[in-house]
């Protein structure tokens, strides 16, 4: 049997979640707390391909060679945000210090994220200021396994997911946010088929999805980057930021993209240990 981190970015997070959840619920978060350490050594010794793309991003965000503390700091930057995932899931955000820096603009807008820091984080004042509305906008083998993490974690946790890949997808899209809603989606991993396209990241040429700015170009809507960052203890910083609008003099969709990866470049020199993309990133471009 392969190790957890082994298998696809996917189906590690899965597992990772599934095992933060039996320790969170067991232990309460301060001793959980105390069990990442032991389960970020595994991870770190078990897994050499994670560990090979952990050093890679790092010596490029770090701007030196990343050495093997730096890499236990990643791990467990990682594990300590899947932990906080049941928490925050079950709305415990009294437990946490969340510091929102800009806001979401007002519908239609297209909140676009990267796997960076937590999600989970963003959904109290992501909710708060959307009225409730807010979708999650992904693919939909994606959207059937956050439904089963959801489920898996607290059975009374809601999420609304717009499924990709579907004939009425864009339609979908579109009448959300003329209801008022807003919508998220990731931009910094795409399918093996999506349309990409090569922007400078880091030092180098990387691949980034072009569908999401495609998206926000077809329903004339602003982009807004999102980024809920780990601070460490129980503290978070909760970024929004302008990115594009696309409802009036629209850019071309690879400029609004340079600038998406701009603004996640930039985050990712300041808070490194946050960037949650375990496998080759820049082979990704070299290999097309």
């Amino acid at each position: 049997m392969s190790a957890p981190w082994r298998r696809s970015p996917e189906r590690s997070h899965r597992f990772a979640l599934r095992l933060m959840r039996w320790i969170a619920l067991g232990l309460g978060r301060r001793a959980a707390r105390l069990v990442l350490h032991p389960v970020s050594a595994y991870f770190l010794l078990s897994a050499p391909r994670a560990r090979r793309a952990s050093r890679a991003y790092l010596g490029r965000a770090l701007g030196r060679r990343a050495g093997l503390a730096d890499l236990y700091r990643h791990f467990y930057t990682f594990a300590a945000t899947v932990l906080d995932r049941v928490y925050l899931l079950n709305e415990r955000f009294d437990l946490f210090d969340l510091e929102v820096r800009g806001a979401p603009a007002a519908s239609p807008v297209l909140l676009l994220g990267a796997h960076l820091g937590s999600f989970e984080a963003l959904r109290a004042p992501g909710r708060r200021a959307t009225g409730g509305r807010l979708a999650i906008v992904m693919y939909e083998d994606n959207a059937r396994m956050l439904n089963e993490a959801l489920a898996a974690i607290s059975p009374s946790a809601t999420q609304d997911v717009i499924a990709l890949g579907r004939i009425d997808s864009m339609l979908r899209v579109r009448d959300w946010l003329a209801d008022g809603g807003v919508v998220g989606v990731l931009g910094d991993r795409g399918l093996h088929d999506e349309d990409t396209h090569a922007v400078p990241f880091l030092g180098a040429p990387a691949r980034f999805p072009l569908g999401p700015m495609r998206m926000a170009a077809m329903l004339r809507c602003r982009v807004v980057f999102m980024a809920g960052l780990y601070l460490g203890g129980n503290r978070y910083a909760l970024h929004f930021e302008p990115i594009a609008d696309f409802s009036s003099a629209p850019p071309a969709p690879q400029a609004a993209l340079a600038t998406y990866v701009a603004c996640l470049e930039r985050h990712c020199r300041t808070t490194p240990f946050n960037w949650f993309n375990f496998y080759d990133f820049w082979g990704e471009a070299d290999a097309r």
